[in-house]
């Protein structure tokens, strides 16, 4: 069944005033025109043939009005009668202009099934638009056409006559559409505006040509339908340009254009059927990235690529049915804007049936070609209250899907990794490269001779300042993963969830053995380890030995990472903060002797404190502050070993390098050259790098490794276990060292299936040749399952937490070695139960 015109029905709630308005139309119409119809049966036997020719052909065009297709309410039919009736206005008056115009719009009312309420108010627009014409003829100099030459004031009097027309009639329309739609009268007449001028207008300014022919000859008057044909023709061909400019040309969907207008209209309809607090309120916002196109057009070509759009184009609109809209964004994106909702409910409804559509394989040239997508949903008002936001939430949400291979995925704020506040750190992290740390050189006070290096979103940082202008090193890390004790408002349920979880458990003891010790190393006083074990497990110590200096900072897994403030509460100059380096000692576990540290990054906000070390590197990473960044700490970490060396520390140092590092040669170069230039053997550097990075650009990575391989910088594998293809990996790879991921680390203690795959690491790495470092170690029963075991080194809060430069010197100067005291019984490891 046909849906009814939108145009004859008034909206709930609006019906009172929109009637009087009606009502008051056809009343100053009757008024204005009474006299002019009163006397027209006196002068209608007197009017000349030129008077019918022009009336029947007003009836007989308004019998086919042009419709120009549109959506919105704001769009308007062009009605050929007003041409013939402005012409009779100006010819015979207002009278005989009101009654042929009046028969028209009954004959176009009846023609596209108008209701009668619409017909007699365009009735009365009419007369009332004629009416305002006729009043500037008469304060002209009066009988326009009443013969001679047209002078100055006739001109004048026409052209404010079709003014006076416009306006009124325009006016109206307006006003009619505000009173029945509401408060967005404002943005529908501008829009509908530069259509009605264009077509209205040229029919207007046709009607003193047509009295003057008509004044000459009656037969004249039907060759204005040539010109007439042609503003027709104008008024189709510049609604086609704009339905042209609002459709994709490949698929003939609505283009991103199309789907702005449409998503902001509907969203006001929306918000109004909330207000009134009618159901179906929401809507939503599908946005759809098809899964491997890129291959296809890589390996088929564009046209083939184009042919399957074009195809996708056809399953989404078959899947999807009206009024709902389909649209393509460009590329492989496409958006489905779905009106009327009562809940999410519906819009995964519609979304895993366009993935049913789209799991078909589609046929091109004997290729069944594998088709997939990616649907992320946006909901109003949830989820925003404009195109923009919606439109960001949804592509939030889509490539939410991805990462999870999953096919769909409704917004949520938790997946949403770019919010305003991300991008003002990663201004801030931006301007503190750029300015520098105290003590620093900033960008504006870097020496002329001092190369530059500029990123690819325009972060400047000095390449090699001189040596006597730099300061302590400094670099990055991950912060550690340990679980942090339950904060629940309700006491009890904190209690209860704690208990349920012996790793939880175990940080909530150790939060209230002490509120400020942490466990930072071994619980000995003399460097030997208790022989009970039992004992030692049982006792729980976790007070500081003596020969560590961490007594201050938060509990491990809590929100802030392991730093100090400073001790006067003072903030680090600079609006941005300052970049500082800690470094983490690595132990053998055999011989308790320090070989290594870890160099790791940290960054005190001046309004944020100090920031989550994953948060930084997840932000630095989308951009190319991350190449910045390791330059800034490649040349600290180099200096720092240049000036432990002098003081006759010989320790190796490990820095985190980034996929964006490994993409070209520039990293091996930088290092190649500050090794050099500070007198640092290679052998003292080492790079770290997770398999994820590994598998971004597989044949750039291996190219700068194996370059950084052949300078002696040492390559271990970060996070061994967490990736893909590790084997794979030890066997390509010139590694020197595996890492053992703190995941696996921190539960071996009461995790048999996380001690056997720390176990099977370590036999598999030994196999290889590879040394073995464990990090996450927080307890003793973890150093010795390590150690027998086989693992090499070991690092973390079990010895000692990440520190500075300085307090790293007096660490090692009162720290004694710690070593284990004989073999351990195999009953020390945990064992796989029977399932």
């Amino acid at each position: 069944m046909e849906s009814p015109d939108p145009r004859n029905l008034v909206p709930p709630g609006r019906t009172a005033q929109f009637a009087t308005f009606v009502a008051a139309v056809l009343a100053v119409a009757v008024l204005v025109s009474a006299d002019g119809l009163a006397s027209l049966a006196t002068t209608l036997p007197e009017l000349p043939a030129a008077f019918w020719t022009m009336a029947v052909l007003a009836v007989a065009c308004d019998a086919r009005p042009f419709l120009p297709p549109g959506r919105g309410q704001s769009s308007s039919a062009v009605f050929p009668s007003t041409c013939f009736t402005f012409a009779i206005l100006l010819g015979w008056g207002l009278g005989p202009a009101v009654a042929v115009q009046a028969v028209a719009v009954v004959v176009s009312g009846v023609r596209m099934r108008h209701a009668p309420w619409r017909t007699a108010f365009n009735a009365g627009q009419y007369a009332c638009s004629l009416a305002a014409a006729y009043a500037v003829t008469r304060w002209g100099p009066g009988g326009v056409f009443d013969g001679g030459a047209l002078g100055g004031a006739d001109i004048a009097a026409i052209g404010g006559a079709g003014i006076a027309w416009f306006v009124v009639n325009y006016g109206l329309v307006t006003a009619a559409v505000r009173l029945r739609f509401g408060e967005r009268w404002w943005p529908n007449a501008w829009h509908g505006l530069p259509f009605e001028l264009l077509s209205t207008g040229s029919l207007l300014l046709l009607a003193p040509v047509l009295v003057t022919a008509a004044r000459a000859s009656a037969a004249l008057v039907p060759l204005v339908l040539v010109p007439l044909f042609a503003v027709y023709r104008m008024a189709r061909l510049t609604v086609e340009q704009h339905q042209l400019a609002a459709l994709d040309p490949l698929t003939g969907l609505p283009n991103r254009k199309a789907l702005l207008a449409e998503v902001n209209e509907q969203v006001y309809r929306h918000a109004e059927r909330a207000a009134r607090g009618e159901s179906g309120a929401r809507l939503a916002l599908l946005l759809i990235d098809l899964d491997r196109f890129k291959n296809v057009n890589d390996a088929l070509g564009h046209a083939v690529g184009d042919r399957l759009l074009v195809e996708v184009s056809a399953r989404l609109t078959d899947a999807v049915e009206p009024p709902q809209m389909v649209a393509r964004l460009g590329g492989d994106e496409f958006a489905i804007v779905m009106t009327g909702l009562t809940n999410a409910g519906e819009a995964r409804s519609l979304a895993d049936q366009v993935v049913q559509a789209l799991a078909e394989p589609v046929p091109l040239d004997g290729l069944p070609l594998d088709v997939g997508g990616s649907i992320g949903i946006a909901l109003y008002p949830e989820h925003g209250e404009d195109f923009a936001t919606l439109m960001r939430h949804a592509d939030v949400a889509m490539y939410d899907a991805k990462h999870r291979n999953d096919t769909v995925a409704v917004y949520t704020a938790e997946s949403d990794h770019n919010s305003p506040e991300r991008l003002g750190l990663l201004a801030d992290l931006r301007r503190v490269l750029e300015v520098g740390s105290p003590g620093r050189p900033g960008q504006g006070d870097a020496p002329a001779d001092v190369p530059t290096v500029r990123g690819g979103d325009g972060a400047v940082l000095p390449a090699s300042p001189p040596a006597d202008e730099r300061p302590g090193a400094r670099w990055w890390s991950r912060r550690r993963r340990r679980p942090r004790a339950v904060d629940h408002d309700d006491e009890l349920i904190a209690r209860i969830v704690t208990g349920a979880d012996p790793t939880l458990r175990r940080a909530d003891r150790m939060d209230r053995a002490d509120g400020s010790a942490r466990p930072v190393g071994p619980t000995a006083t003399s460097g030997a380890v208790a022989a009970d074990t039992g004992a030692a497990r049982q006792a729980e110590v976790w007070s500081a030995p003596t020969h560590s200096t961490d007594r201050s900072g938060p509990a491990p897994g809590g929100g802030q990472p392991d730093v100090a403030p400073p001790a006067d509460g003072t903030e680090p100059a600079g609006d941005a903060g300052e970049i500082m380096m800690y470094y983490q000692p690595q132990i053998a576990i055999a011989t308790g002797e320090v070989v290594g540290v870890e160099a790791l990054l940290r960054w005190r906000h001046p309004r944020r404190g100090m920031v989550d070390p994953e948060e930084l590197i997840r932000v630095a990473e989308q951009s190319a502050v991350m190449r910045l960044l390791t330059r800034r700490v490649v040349d600290d970490v180099v200096e720092q070993l240049a000036k432990w060396s002098a003081a006759g520390l010989g320790l190796r140092a490990a820095v985190n390098v980034s996929v964006r590092d490994l993409h070209t040669g520039e990293i091996a170069d930088q290092i190649a050259d500050r090794l050099a230039r500070y007198g640092v053997a290679p052998d003292r550097l080492q790079l770290e790098i997770t398999e994820g990075a590994l598998m971004a650009d597989p044949r750039r990575v291996l190219t700068t490794i194996t370059r950084l391989h052949r300078i002696g910088v040492g390559i271990a594998l970060d996070d061994f276990g967490t990736g893909y293809s590790s084997l794979q990996h030890l066997r390509r790879l010139p590694l020197v060292e595996v890492k053992v991921d703190r995941s696996f680390v921190l539960g071996m203690a009461e995790d048999t299936d996380d001690a056997a795959i720390v176990r099977s690491t370590i036999e598999l790495a030994k196999a290889l040749g590879l040394r073995v470092v464990a990090e996450g170690v927080e307890d003793e029963r973890t150093w010795r399952m390590l150690h027998a075991a086989g693992c090499d080194a070991a690092q973390g809060w079990f010895y000692a937490r990440p520190m500075p430069a300085e307090e790293l010197v007096a660490w090692l100067a009162r720290y004694r070695p710690l070593r284990p005291l004989g073999g351990h019984d195999e009953a020390e490891v945990p064992r796989r139960h029977a399932r």
